[in-house]
């Protein structure tokens, strides 16, 4: 058949376009003349000129022209109409290729009046015929034609002017200015014709039998030799009678309307034919369809089941949804005969479209887990409606890209002409994405927003598509727990689910800064996530105390990132010895660290005291409370045997008006009675005391403590710190190396800068070989360092205490 076929239709030629030659290509559309010239198609010169272009569910596209347009060829009951089609790739046409396509059509039983009710035009054309008297006349004068007609003369078309009938007026246009306000006229040796687009100015709406007709009342003047003669040229066409109940079209077209009916005394119906797409259907073929036709006495009506054969569904979009209307291209032909006409032939081309019906979209997910692809099915669609893009992750990809993002898309077409889309994605692409449901399962998700386009309309629709698929395949975390002397260990080998999962302890995250703060150690490489926590820590619990051993526990939870649900636990217990809450020191000071047990929740580590109800606390943590005391004090008592001295003494917790302890830990400290060391000793003066110079490496830091319990240090991220003029610093200054007990750290001068240069100039000094600086009416105070978790070595650090200042000279402030 080729890129376009033709057929013949009574008085219309229809000319069809091939959707697959022609698919995916911007076309431009032109009818020829009988010179040749070819004249590009749009609405207005189609509706002028007898041409209606329409698009059918299958993307083809159809052209109808009349018998009598305005560039067809008719010669002897023959009418041909040739037409041009340029195809391009691209929008601006080029490289565009050409066809085309002459068709020609017999039409020979032209009735006395004939009209054409298309969907863009109305069209008349009535008999041309001249009484016998004026044939047999001869012209003797030529001459008198242009003295007595001078402007009907002026006119070389045979039509000369056209008369409009309006309620309030007549108004008569000449062939001329009826062409430029768009009508279209014409003559041959037999008929004259009037076509009326829709849209023209003297059209009217008029109401008969409660159904709207648009009306044009007219007459028109031709010339024949050197007389003028005048036809009725009136025309109707209904514009509504279509009713939608019980799923079932009817269509009502009222007989005999006024406009067409002007001067007749006597009607007769002569045919009443309808079919679909031109072509007329049989009362058999009627009936097999269910459709039904009543001839009736005033009105003929068509009835016809929504979703008929005939008819088809075409894509429709209302408000961003998703629907269908069912469209079918019906046809009425109605015959009668008048005593003013003889036969009128009425012929009206209705395409009727249902109400918009939302229409729901199948999405499939068939998982293909032995190749590892999400393969998710949408749809069936109708044949006008096409994937253009999909919304991956918040980014617009064209059909064609997305096999860069790791998609295919297959189009599977059926044969009804309908499709659908298979959207096939790896299970490990990115944008799908893995959630832990429970056990060792994993649910896939993906989440993607398909764009459609319908044809010819452009109207666009989206398709959210969610598909879950649960998979047997999680690896849950695993974890791997040990201690050292004074540390508890948790290694966690992280799974295929836990990626991001927080580890928390109890509802408190643990950071890197957070970790730093309580001496903890954290190392995540993103398979394996490793904490080390000592055992005397904030955080750890403590049961089973007894003489010989202290079970000491860390635990440790993974939350969602998301939602902070619990998703997996993990401990680390291990036993300790009760020695490491004592020490017990050869000067005769002992430090002992009480811990709060499990059970004990609600003891506040701040009221324990020793026997001595006197001796409190040196450091109080939420789960501990340590003691540094001398055994000769706080109530210790002492036994004696033949080798040791045995120091006891006890911590004690008492509630509030009881003198009844509800926590009491017993502790003992050793030292020999008698001690036997064999010493070489030389009798020689001894020297005076003096401490000689020397020279090492010593690691020293000075930390920006937040309050005076120097327990929180500014960090990097937090400087510079803003402070008020005479608001309190807190300076510690530590000996990090070498770790020696018999090291003591003394400052000697110590001094402000205005800059980061420590020679700059002006300098304030704080302190003065080691001393404060007495000009100073803001005293540097020094502070006491006691041992505690951190400080292991209190003659290694310093700390003091300064209030913020600034630098002025007379009253302006210096600033570098």
């Amino acid at each position: 058949t080729g890129p376009m076929s033709s057929e013949c239709l009574g008085s219309l030629l229809r000319i069809t376009l091939s959707a697959e030659y022609f698919e995916d290509k911007y076309l431009s559309l032109f009818v020829v003349d009988q010179s040749g010239t070819a004249w590009e198609l749009d609405e207005a010169m189609a509706a002028q000129c007898g041409y209606t272009v329409t698009y059918t569910t299958w993307r083809s596209i159809q052209l109808h022209a009349s018998a009598l347009s305005c560039h067809s060829h008719f010669e002897k009951d023959v009418f041909t109409v040739t037409i041009q089609i340029k195809a391009s790739p691209t929008p601006d046409m080029s490289n565009a290729t050409t066809h085309m396509k002459s068709a020609s059509c017999h039409y020979g039983l032209w009735s006395p009046r004939e009209i054409i009710c298309e969907s863009n035009y109305m069209e008349v054309s009535v008999r041309r015929e001249v009484p016998q008297t004026i044939k047999a006349f001869v012209q003797d004068e030529p001459e008198d034609w242009t003295r007595v007609f001078p402007q009907a003369k002026a006119e070389e078309a045979s039509i000369w002017q056209i008369v409009f009938h309006q309620p309030e007026e007549k108004r008569a246009l000449l062939v001329g200015n009826a062409w430029s306000a768009g009508y279209g006229l014409n003559t041959t040796d037999s008929r004259v014709l009037l076509r009326v687009p829709y849209t023209a100015a003297q059209v009217q709406l008029v109401e008969d039998q409660g159904i709207t007709f648009s009306v044009l009342r007219s007459s028109t003047f031709y010339k024949y030799q050197w007389v003028i003669l005048m036809v009725d040229t009136a025309v109707a066409c209904p514009v509504d009678g279509v009713d939608y109940t019980n799923k079932t079209i009817t269509w009502t077209v009222p007989k005999y309307i006024p406009p067409l009916s002007a001067g007749m005394t006597s009607f007769k119906d002569v045919l009443v034919e309808a079919g679909v797409d031109l072509h007329k259907l049989s009362a058999k073929e009627m009936a097999s369809r269910k459709y039904v036709l009543l001839n009736e006495l005033k009105a003929i009506t068509m009835k016809i089941p929504i979703g008929a054969e005939g008819g088809y569904y075409k894509t429709s979009v209302s408000n961003g949804q998703l629907g269908v209307k069912y469209t079918i291209n019906l046809f009425l032909e109605h015959q009668w005969e008048d005593n003013k006409w003889q036969l009128t032939k009425h012929t009206i081309i209705k395409e009727i479209e249902t109400p918009f019906e939302q229409a729901e979209v199948a999405i499939t997910n068939n998982l293909n887990l032995s190749a590892g692809l999400m393969n998710v099915t949408v749809g069936t669609f109708l044949p006008d409606a096409e994937l253009v893009n999909l919304t991956i992750e918040g980014v617009v990809v064209a059909v064609p890209e997305v096999v860069q993002h790791g998609y295919l898309i297959h189009r599977t077409r059926y044969a009804n002409g309908s499709k659908a889309y298979a959207v096939q994605v790896p299970l490990d692409s990115p944008s799908v994405k893995k959630e832990y449901v429970r056990e060792d399962m994993r649910a896939y998700t993906l989440n993607v927003t398909l764009m459609f386009i319908t044809y010819p309309s452009s109207e666009t629709f989206v398709v959210p598509v969610i598909a879950l698929s649960t998979v047997k395949d999680a690896v849950l975390p695993s974890a791997t727990e040990f201690c050292d002397g004074r540390n508890l260990h948790l290694i966690i080998t992280r799974g295929n689910v836990d990626q991001n999962w927080l580890p928390f302890v109890s509802d408190w995250q643990l950071t890197q800064e957070a970790a730093q703060k309580y001496n903890y150690i954290l190392r995540d490489n993103g398979t394996h996530l490793a904490i080390s926590v000592p055992f005397l820590s904030p955080h750890v619990s403590y049961e089973g105390f007894h003489t010989s051993a202290i079970k000491a526990s860390f635990y440790l939870t993974l939350k969602d990132d998301i939602t902070l649900a619990q998703r997996r636990d993990f401990s680390v217990s291990c036993i300790f010895s009760p020695a490491e809450l004592i020490q017990c020191l050869p000067n005769g000071t002992v430090i002992i660290t009480a811990i709060k047990l499990v059970g004990g929740e609600d003891l506040d580590t701040a009221l324990l005291v020793l026997r001595d109800r006197q001796c409190k606390p040196s450091l109080v943590t939420e789960m501990t409370a340590t003691f540094k005391f001398d055994v000769n004090t706080c109530g210790t008592s002492r036994k004696f045997n033949s080798t040791t001295v045995t120091y006891e003494n006890e911590v004690l917790y008492f509630r509030p008006g009881n003198d009844i302890p509800i926590y009491q830990l017993k502790f003992l400290c050793f030292y020999a009675v008698e001690q036997t060391v064999d010493v070489q000793h030389e009798s020689k003066k001894t020297p005076p005391p003096s401490i000689k110079p020397g020279s090492g490496c010593l690691a020293l830091s000075l930390k920006l403590f937040k309050e005076k319990s120097y327990s929180e240090p500014y960090q990097e991220s937090e400087y510079p710190v803003v402070k008020y003029l005479r608001e309190a610093l807190y300076f510690e200054v530590e000996l990090l190396q070498p770790k020696d007990a018999r090291l003591d750290l003394n400052l000697d001068d110590c001094w402000a800068t205005n800059s980061q240069s420590q020679d700059s100039l002006p300098q304030w000094h704080i302190l003065i070989q080691g001393c404060e600086n007495n000009k100073d009416s803001y005293r540097t105070v020094f502070h006491k360092v006691n041992y505690s978790l951190r400080v292991k070595f209190p003659q290694h650090l310093k700390r003091f205490e300064v209030r913020m200042l600034t630098f002025v000279q007379g009253t302006s402030l210096l600033q570098e």
